[in-house]
């Protein structure tokens, strides 16, 4: 028999079943991670809205579209144009290569079972997604968020640098440094989710419902009937390392740049804004939006319209990896004119 983990979205929640076939569900034997099982899930179905899941799924694939689009560009112009290659430009690199690939691990997913999904009154068919999707899929988002929070992180040391020491600058943060810095955030992130996801492999699943819009580890740890301690121990500890250990640093420099700016020069406060302000609007961003995911994964959200759960637990997903390449463009001068003239039409002389 081909055991099946039902998911059910957000939207709808369990009663979309039907309390007889949850019954059913629960009769069956454990599911174990480790199995070639398939997952039965739901896009634009629980939504009961027919035919508009087309103009859901174009919306969606135009999103994903302008965000490959945007992050790319300035990938590229950063590669090419070795006036770029500075610690603060390769740090912007590391952080729009990011986008695009937090970006891939919910887009292509979400693509696939718009598609797939039957949202017809007489078909209830839901597409089939493999565990083992899901497994990539927790790896990837949770990967993306680690390297968001540490990318920040050495961003926010590298403009006190850049402020407080202007004249050491060169000296303290190199092009090599930022590398090896670049090198170590990703090495580190994927270690990290790595072992949580090998935590996950020797569990036993005895419930068959995921409430949420994708996979996510907490949500697929609920499931265990088998011991969870050490999952929840170490997720503790994950959640320390990935939020609060970064944390620091930041605090730390813009401590630092305010004292700096509340005793320097007009002219010292405006390279501060500047340089400084759409680091903080992407980081508080993005911690809002993480902020939000795990409040209402862990904690009863039936007070919150099923609308806006949905819009807010996409939030850091779908805003950030949209706002950051425009924010930096446009606020970035150097890097704004570079990419200017870099998709200007060349208007070459024509001899006949």
């Amino acid at each position: 028999m081909q055991y099946r983990l039902v998911w059910v979205l957000m939207l709808r929640g369990p009663g979309l079943l039907g309390s007889g076939v949850l019954e059913a569900l629960k009769q069956q034997k454990s599911l174990q991670l480790t199995e070639g099982t398939a997952a039965v899930c739901s896009t634009a179905a629980y939504l009961n809205i027919g035919y508009l899941r087309y103009l859901c799924f174009l919306i969606t694939a135009m999103l994903y579209i302008v965000i490959v689009v945007a992050n790319t560009s300035l990938i590229v112009v950063i590669c090419v144009n070795r006036s770029l290659h500075e610690p603060m430009y390769l740090f912007l690199c590391s952080l729009f290569v990011n986008e695009l690939y937090g970006s891939t691990g919910l887009f292509p997913f979400l693509l696939g079972l718009g598609l797939g999904t039957e949202s017809s009154l007489v078909r209830t068919k839901r597409p089939e997604v493999p565990l083992t999707l899901c497994f990539l899929q927790i790896f990837c988002l949770f990967t993306y968020v680690n390297i968001q929070f540490c990318n920040l992180a050495i961003m926010s040391y590298d403009r006190y640098l850049a402020i407080c020491y202007p004249l050491q600058y060169n000296i303290r943060m190199t092009s090599n440094k930022a590398v090896i810095f670049i090198i170590l955030i990703w090495l580190y992130s994927f270690v990290k989710v790595l072992i949580t996801l090998s935590l996950n492999i020797r569990l036993t699943l005895c419930e068959n419902i995921i409430n949420g819009l994708y996979c996510t580890n907490y949500l697929v740890v609920k499931l265990a009937c088998s011991d969870t301690q050490v999952n929840n121990i170490y997720g503790y500890f994950g959640t320390v390392l990935t939020i609060f250990v970064p944390l620091f640093p930041i605090l730390f420099s813009y401590i630092k740049i305010l004292r700096v700016c509340f005793s320097g020069s007009k002219q010292t406060r405006q390279k501060a804004v500047s340089t400084c302000t759409p680091h903080l609007v992407s980081l508080l961003n993005f911690s809002f939006g993480c902020g939000f995911e795990m409040f209402q994964s862990r904690f009863d959200k039936s007070g919150v319209p099923r609308a806006l759960r949905i819009v807010l637990s996409l939030y850091f997903l779908i805003i950030q990896p949209l706002m950051n390449p425009v924010m930096y463009g446009l606020q970035m001068s150097k890097l704004r004119n570079i990419f200017r003239l870099s998709t200007a039409p060349q208007h070459g002389d024509c001899s006949c």
